[in-house]
């Protein structure tokens, strides 16, 4: 018997309704059998949607740090940072990232959503206004709404249209922050960060850009805020640690007074218990890997553009490349017909993207082998954009 009858009659008639849409989201248990392989429903599949773009997930280095620091430290950081669960990995990763980003000191967070929604408010307020890219990711508008910001949106990386706006809202707010994707979560492109960076001095904004999708594979590693080597002076470097670092966390690298202000004042920080010692570990590991191999880390872009060329897509900017096909029905069917071919790449359905843009969001990891990139872009030319899913 349900403890509550109307809370039961209100999830299902939602659910229904996800039903007809055909946007009803269930989990599927995938066990990884390796660096590009999972076995889902009794299947293996080679794993062309996962975020581990370095294959660090199952790399040896990185689970021996893991294990060490458990066996010295426990499975578990016991508390917030802030009360005794600061154990003396964290000192150790925040350096490296704050070296790894050009910047004066680093804080870590449980995950790149806690960073993001509690970053913002932490720094923005009910007389300030924050600037979005529209493609931004939902933590980052999230985070924007509990800041009680004006918030004002502009068109995917146009600056003509973020300079309209500056103008004609900068004047009215005490403060302005530009908040963007460096690289793009469903689209794979990159933000014009020079060009960002330019604007946020014209109009003493701040600049703050989620690298989640960039660092250890864009920028000869160091992320979507460096380029041809050279590093571009974005105030806020956010990211994660869960996708090309291989773990889970998440980081905000800035000035040493900003990120001393973080560690107060943030409530995400504050509340939260701190990472287990093996995850904080562990990145540090895949840094090593990732500074001391800089053709490995530049290697699923590589592949990316590989795929790109053999499709006559626009030429990769990151690992993440999207086949739109629009209809979510054409879109799922495509997705059971890789599947079918021994590739795991997911569809991705609205509301993650706009209604209309359905996509096969296809993601190379370093591990991939040329062939199956080549053979993959085959089927989708063949069968997929060709219409012969027979």
């Amino acid at each position: 018997m349900s403890d509550s009858p109307s809370l039961d009659a209100f999830a299902d008639s939602k659910l229904a309704e996800m039903d007809r849409a055909h946007l009803r989201r269930r989990l599927v248990i995938t066990d990884p059998l390796g660096a590009t392989e999972v076995e889902r429903e009794g299947k293996r599949l080679l794993n062309f949607s996962s975020n581990d773009y370095l294959g660090l997930n199952r790399h040896p280095v990185l689970e021996r740090a893991a294990m060490d620091a458990i066996e010295q430290f426990g499975v578990g950081s016991g508390a917030s940072r802030l009360v005794t669960g600061n154990h003396p990995l964290f000192r150790e990763l925040e350096t490296r990232l704050a070296t790894l980003k050009g910047t004066e000191d680093a804080v870590v967070f449980g995950s790149g959503f806690l960073t993001n929604s509690g970053v913002i408010p932490a720094l923005m307020g009910a007389s300030d206004a924050i600037f979005l890219d529209e493609l931004s990711h939902a933590c980052i508008y999230y985070g924007s709404r509990l800041s009680d910001a004006a918030t004002h949106v502009f068109r995917h990386n146009d600056l003509e249209h973020l300079k309209e706006l500056l103008e004609a809202h900068r004047g009215a707010c005490t403060h302005a922050m530009i908040v963007t994707d460096g690289v793009f979560s469903m689209d794979g492109d990159l933000a014009p960060v020079g060009a960002l960076v330019d604007l946020a001095q014209q109009f003493d904004a701040w600049l703050m850009t989620d690298d989640a999708h960039g660092i250890g594979v864009v920028g000869g590693g160091h992320g979507s805020s460096f380029e041809n080597g050279k590093r571009h002076g974005v105030a806020l470097q956010m990211g994660t640690l869960s996708k090309a670092i291989g773990g889970y966390g998440g980081y905000l690298c800035a000035s040493q007074t900003v990120i001393d202000l973080i560690r107060t004042r943030c409530r995400t920080f504050i509340y939260s218990t701190g990472l287990p010692p093996a995850s904080v570990a562990a990145a540090i590991a895949a840094l090593d890997l990732i500074e001391n191999d800089p053709e490995f880390a530049a290697r699923p872009v590589t592949l990316a553009k590989r795929f790109t060329r053999a499709l006559n897509l626009p030429n990769a900017e990151s690992p993440i490349v999207p086949v739109i096909l629009g209809d979510t029905d054409a879109t799922l069917t495509a997705g059971k017909l890789l599947e079918d071919e021994g590739f795991l790449v997911v569809p991705i359905r609205p509301p993650t993207v706009p209604d209309g843009t359905a996509r096969l969001r296809i993601t190379f990891s370093a591990n991939h082998e040329e062939r199956d990139v080549d053979r993959l872009a085959e089927l989708i030319r063949e069968r997929v954009l060709n219409g012969d899913q027979s």
